[in-house]
């Protein structure tokens, strides 16, 4: 997998940051979690449930010697999360960020919950939900929408 970084962008991989001096192109030639900085959290960015509980994940994925309190962070919100939400949308998404986590896809994860973020926004703001997309469609728009050589987020 290549990936192409602008000058002093910082690159998450396997617990490492990792930030360049100039625009490079790296080549990832075996599996490795990254994260770009583009789809990092920082921690004064977490004001919503959603955010909270995407940073925690990030914390589980960047900063794997504090696994543990990440987890236990997780836990927390997740379970406060599924008892106070009432859409069935939301709640079938943070079922998927569940089964995700703890099946060690953390990536899925924080994709799903990112994914959820509209939905949130309009919860919050007393607003209807966006109609659903199918998965179909989703797929379409995500390809059309790639560059080869240039993923956001990966495994």
């Amino acid at each position: 997998m290549q990936l192409v970084i602008r000058a002093g962008e910082r690159l998450f991989v396997n617990g490492a940051v990792i930030r360049f001096q100039q625009k490079t192109s790296i080549e990832l030639l075996n599996d490795a979690i990254f994260l770009l900085e583009q789809h990092v959290l920082h921690a004064e960015d977490t004001t919503t449930p959603l955010r909270q509980l995407y940073f925690a994940v990030q914390a589980m994925l960047i900063d794997p010697a504090n696994r543990t309190a990440a987890d236990g962070l997780f836990a927390s919100l997740y379970g406060s999360l599924l008892a106070a939400v009432r859409s069935t949308e939301i709640r079938a998404g943070l079922l998927d960020v569940g089964t995700h986590v703890s099946d060690g896809r953390l990536i899925d994860a924080l994709k799903a919950i990112r994914a959820l973020y509209p939905l949130e926004a309009a919860v919050l703001a007393g607003e209807p939900l966006p109609t659903p997309i199918s998965k179909d469609e989703t797929d379409d728009r995500h390809k059309r929408h790639l560059r080869p050589g240039r993923l956001a987020v990966g495994r």
